[in-house]
């Protein structure tokens, strides 16, 4: 990644590995994309199922809409290495459950009033 934009990454090389080990997780088929089932899966075992047509919108946002339902490896990095990135967030946040690490508040929930009620 020689963009301009990337070279403010902190430990890019780390993260570009790891990155690459969730993309082959995730490439159900070998063919070096992930398909739409590949991302329904990535994304039922972070904790967030999405519907089909939600999935397809994810993939026209990712590529572009360049792609017919796969999202290919550079896709991929962009869409992981985005600032805003929501699909990101959800990984640390999965990685963090898992390693054990994810913060839980100690003690009884704070109480809630009428107004903040949804």
């Amino acid at each position: 990644m020689e963009d301009q934009k990337y070279r403010d990454e902190d430990d890019l090389p780390e993260k570009l590995e790891g990155f690459k080990n969730k993309y082959a997780e995730f490439d159900l088929n070998d063919q070096g994309e992930i398909d739409l089932m590949g991302l329904k899966r990535m994304m039922e075992k972070l904790g967030v199922p999405k519907t089909h047509l939600e999935l397809k919108k994810m993939i026209v946002e990712v590529t572009g809409g360049s792609s017919s339902n796969t999202i290919n490896y550079r896709d991929f990095v962009k869409m992981m290495l985005g600032k805003r990135s929501a699909v990101l967030k959800l990984v640390l946040i999965f990685e963090d459950k898992a390693n054990g690490s994810a913060c839980k508040p100690e003690g009884p929930p704070p109480k809630r009033d009428i107004a903040s009620l949804p």
